[in-house]
């Protein structure tokens, strides 16, 4: 079976550094920070930048950003939560008068404070080398001087610019002219590249107690938000302690709620467990990731939120005794009903560096659902989240909207040590869609062998639910044996298109020990590489 799946390009091969981005300009951003003596911080904060200008339908400066860093000098793996909170005076009530029967989907209730900016600034300030500045050069140059649009931004633009919910502020800022550029136009973004000089100039407090704050609380008073000047300025990330299973000799590292990383983790601690098929994609394989899916997303949906407003202890989720019990659950002869099914959706940008003296950095930075709100910071070429659509107005609920609290993240970066070294760095945009990829990624990996670049190229699944009826969506690209293998053991299975972004956009290093090299894989339905020297 699997030699059906034609590797379609190389893996990258390199013994100095290695940047895998979503997009080639941010690969190469990277890369040349690496090069001018930057370290892997540097090079992922460069990288996370210039996606933001080239690629801003799936991330930006009004966004959140999570890490995992590994220190060689220490030889420890710290995580870095930068997502924002509520504003204080977000309440369920507040929106209920307002006329919401639910959580809006888009517009100015559904922005959170954004962290990008202050997790940037952590990430620097503690384990780069060259300084925020200079990581943020080379966005503020395309930002500036201008770059060529490509097909992804030119689809989403067009998708973006017929939808009513495109506030006027961000046509001001993506359609000037009226008209959506073309695949070769030079655009240029000239109000982000004075925010990202404010914040060269004056690290990310400029964001959050200088002016572009006070611009930013200024915007939402016009428009009626709830975020003040007070809810930025006591904005602050936080270092967290990696979550870990071990899986196929491997420890793979996630970070703990508000993310999903546990949902990822749980899908591998019980897939370790369980006999697969011959191949990665064998139906057996298949049936057994997919269950596994059906039970983690079941606790994820019932208990990940905002840590301080958890009702278990997270670690809990991830006990080798409760991992076992739900292993038991999973029948590998037919499909089990699933509790609470995730969906489709979600936009983000994952990417990872590594340098020669062994520092490894995965991060993942997100608008949430494309463009986010839909809103731009007037002047300011801020484009805003929407992560707070995951909130929701049942106070019983996990995630009900509370002031100063932090929704669930779908935003998972992830990292694999083996015998205490980075043996992989993974992760993958795609909302629900995530710890989905990571399991398959891994799998592919870890227990078949595949190199990253094969791993990420093999036809992906995603199982959720739309309108209550769920299914799994498969490429189309996947062998007709593992499809009608699928409906055999009772699976409604629906074919999309080969390379479907619902997939996801994902990037991974692996790491020789032996030799020091390092194997980068770029995922082919984004517009990314894996750079390397």
């Amino acid at each position: 079976m699997m030699s059906e799946m034609r590797q379609g390009r190389p893996a990258t091969l390199a013994r100095h550094g290695m940047v895998a981005a979503p997009h080639y300009l941010a690969a190469q951003a990277g890369l040349d920070l690496l090069k001018a003596g930057g370290n892997a911080v540097d090079a992922a904060i460069a990288a996370s930048a210039t996606l933001q200008v080239v690629y801003p339908f799936v991330c930006g400066l009004g966004g959140d950003v999570f890490m995992l860093l590994y220190d060689a000098a220490s030889g420890h793996l710290h995580g870095l939560n930068g997502s924002g909170r509520a504003a204080r005076g977000a309440s369920i009530a507040a929106l209920r008068e307002q006329g919401h029967a639910q959580m809006p989907t888009y517009g100015i209730h559904t922005v959170t404070v954004p962290g990008c900016a202050d997790g940037w600034g952590m990430a620097a300030t503690r384990f780069g080398k060259l300084g925020l500045a200079a990581a943020l050069q080379p966005a503020i140059q395309y930002a500036e001087a201008g770059f060529a649009v490509g097909p992804d931004l030119h689809s989403a633009l067009t998708r973006m610019s017929a939808a009513e919910v495109a506030h006027p502020s961000w046509r001001a800022h993506f359609t000037p002219t009226g008209t959506v550029p073309a695949i070769g136009e030079v655009v240029r973004f000239p109000t982000l590249a004075a925010s990202y000089r404010a914040i060269a100039a004056e690290g990310a407090a400029a964001f959050y107690r200088g002016d572009l704050a006070a611009t930013m609380a200024d915007f939402f008073a016009r428009e009626g938000g709830f975020i003040t000047r007070e809810d930025l300025a006591e904005h602050h990330g936080d270092w967290v302690q990696p979550l870990s299973v071990r899986y196929a000799g491997h420890d793979i590292y996630e970070l703990p709620p508000n993310t999903q990383g546990i949902t990822a983790l749980q899908m591998l601690g019980m897939l370790d467990g369980l006999p697969l098929g011959a191949t990665a994609l064998d139906p057996q394989t298949l049936h057994a990731e997919i269950e596994a899916k059906k039970l983690a997303f079941a606790d994820r949906d019932a208990y990940l939120t905002d840590p301080t407003h958890m009702r278990i202890d997270p670690q809990a989720l991830i006990a080798p005794d409760y991992l076992a019990a739900r292993r038991s659950l999973i029948d590998l002869t037919r499909a089990a009903p699933s509790v609470a099914p995730g969906g489709f959706t979600g936009d983000t940008v994952y990417l990872c560096a590594a340098d020669e003296a062994g520092n490894v950095v995965s991060l993942i930075q997100s608008n949430y659902m494309g463009f986010g709100s839909g809103v731009v910071v007037d002047g300011t070429g801020i484009v805003l989240q929407n992560r707070g659509a995951y909130f929701s107005l049942d106070p019983s609920h996990t995630n009900a909207l509370v002031g100063g609290k932090r929704t669930l993240h779908t935003l998972i970066p992830s990292l694999a040590l083996r015998d205490g070294k980075p043996s992989v760095v993974f992760g993958s945009m795609g909302g629900d869609g995530q710890p989905q990829t990571h399991a398959q990624v891994y799998t592919a990996v870890l227990r078949y062998g595949l190199n990253m670049q094969a791993a990420i190229e093999l036809p992906r699944w995603v199982h959720g639910a739309e309108e209550g009826h769920e299914t799994v969506r498969v490429e189309e690209r996947l062998p007709s044996a593992s499809s009608d293998g699928l409906r055999a053991l009772g699976h409604d299975v629906q074919s999309v298109a080969a390379w479907d972004p619902m997939m996801g956009y994902a990037q991974g290093i692996t790491f020789d020990a032996a030799n020091g090299v390092m194997s980068g894989g770029s995922d082919p339905r984004a517009e990314g590489c894996a750079a390397g020297w």
